[in-house]
């Protein structure tokens, strides 16, 4: 019998109930008031370099973890311990980062400290996490998917057994579980199967009493929930909380609390245009919150926040994307919503398929409003958004064209000027907004007849369709 390693702390292993291996009390510990001791400590990264480390290009180059397993203490596989020990490190050192660049350092990151000694501890999202990074292994290789199809198998009837508690169904680890299949299946183009898991882990929040208490106990499991759900099912499955932050619902971040803007303190821009106030009132808001990074950046994971709850607030109901308000209010809505999608980037895997949804959206309502109206100060932001949303589509030169139009009308001639007009309705003043916007604004300048949208890095481009989900 091979040699195990205990990493619950003592009073749980006493009570023979799952500890979820927080520092430095398990929550368990924290709710008892109890000492909390570990024989073992619970896996933690650490920054003690490794000469025989093997090269990576992650961010964990030059570290390493302590006791990754040295006693083979994860839960039992069908994979041999080599590969088993491929797929940890990779996980570790390189997935972690990939589905959560908000947060780069291994002392912080959330996949590090927070889901794996979990997973350590949960063969249900040992498996799932392992099986994310077979999956970008297999795909590298290009020599099939029979590992991960193995994994997979393993995941669904260790995670049917954990379901089929109560206690256990409504875990951290079982709803991270599910939610990363969901991702899985979508990302394999396998969608009724993606939604069967989102609509699972829907009626595990509700048991839960809504997103805002999973958020509580794991801000990562309620981050992931209800990003991923929204991705894969292309509209909200949950509610927001009002600006107080009252409800059940996705949270306010606090910036937007603290900025409260009345609809009559609209700029001149919007003053007397047909938006309803519905759509008005978060963009009002919204150019509220985006003065305060000039005094101190956004986190990641505060702009994240802060995307999604617009994001969740903004966009209809399945059943009402067929709207009966005026185009202008429907090009501002999704203009916000695309907007907030590029500058917070892709996050846990690509939102390719519902970004180019939206844009179809978007492109119906601009030609509908087009047809009735000649350009007004509005349009260039309209079209900024839109022109940069657009690159690498079919799209693309209809949106430059357009954004010509409205150049020549409201007599712009240079970067600066549509910089200007931007900054007068909505805009996030980071390096990396100018860089994503302004190469298109200097190919609508040079007039060309064929326009391509211009060569700029991976990072600077909006998400593109891929059948892989990572």
């Amino acid at each position: 019998m091979r040699r195990t390693l205990r990493r619950s702390c003592a009073s749980c292993a006493r009570a023979k109930q799952s500890c979820d291996l927080g520092t430095p009390r398990c929550s368990r510990c924290t709710k008892r008031n109890l000492d909390c001791v570990y024989a073992n400590a619970p896996l933690a990264p650490t920054t003690i370099p490794s000469s025989d480390e093997p090269a990576s290009s992650g961010p964990l180059t030059g570290y390493r973890f302590s006791q990754i397993d040295p006693f083979e203490s994860y839960p039992a596989t069908r994979l041999p311990r080599e590969h088993v020990q491929r797929l940890i490190h990779s996980f570790l050192h390189k997935i972690a980062f990939q589905y959560y660049p908000l947060d780069l350092n291994p002392a912080s990151n959330p996949f590090l400290v927070s889901w794996w000694p979990i997973a350590l501890g949960d063969p249900a999202l040992f498996h799932v996490s392992l099986q994310t990074a077979c999956l970008d292994e297999e795909l590298l290789a290009r020599k099939g998917f029979h590992t991960s199809e193995l994994l997979m198998a393993d995941s669904v009837a260790l995670l049917r057994r954990k379901v089929e508690d109560t206690s256990l169904a409504v875990q951290d680890g079982t709803l991270n579980s599910v939610i990363t299949l969901a991702t899985i299946e979508f990302g394999k183009g396998n969608i009724q199967v993606a939604e069967m898991h989102v609509n699972g882990v829907k009626r595990l929040v509700n048991l839960r009493g809504g997103i805002n208490s999973v958020r509580q106990t794991s801000p990562l499991t309620a981050r992931m929930v209800s990003w991923v759900s929204m991705l894969i099912m292309g509209h909200p499955q949950f509610e927001t909380q009002d600006d107080t932050g009252t409800g059940h619902g996705i949270p306010p971040v606090t910036e937007w609390q603290l900025n409260s803007p009345a609809i009559h303190e609209a700029p001149l821009e919007l003053q007397g245009l047909d938006i309803d106030n519905d759509v008005k009132h978060v963009l009002l808001r919204l150019r509220s919150v985006f003065q305060r990074p000039q005094q101190l950046p956004f986190a990641a994971t505060v702009l994240h926040d802060l995307a999604c709850f617009v994001i969740h607030r903004l966009l209809p109901p399945a059943q009402e994307v067929i709207s009966q308000k005026s185009p202008l209010t429907e090009c501002v809505r999704y203009a916000i919503i695309l907007y907030m999608f590029m500058i917070q980037g892709p996050t846990y895997f690509t939102h390719a398929v519902i970004f180019n949804q939206l844009l179809e959206r978007f492109l119906k309502y601009l030609q509908l409003r087009n047809s009735h109206h000649i350009s007004d100060p509005i349009d260039a932001w309209l079209f900024a958004v839109g022109v940069t949303a657009a690159a690498r589509t079919s799209h693309y030169p209809w949106f430059v064209e357009r954004a010509t139009v409205t150049a020549s009308t409201l007599q712009l001639s240079t970067w600066n000027h549509v910089l200007a007009r931007i900054k007068d309705v909505l805009w996030l003043d980071t390096p990396k907004g100018e860089a994503l916007f302004r190469p298109h604004w200097d190919a609508v300048f040079s007039a060309t007849t064929h326009p391509e949208p211009p060569d700029l890095p991976a990072c600077m481009l909006p998400s593109v369709p891929s059948a892989a989900f990572m």
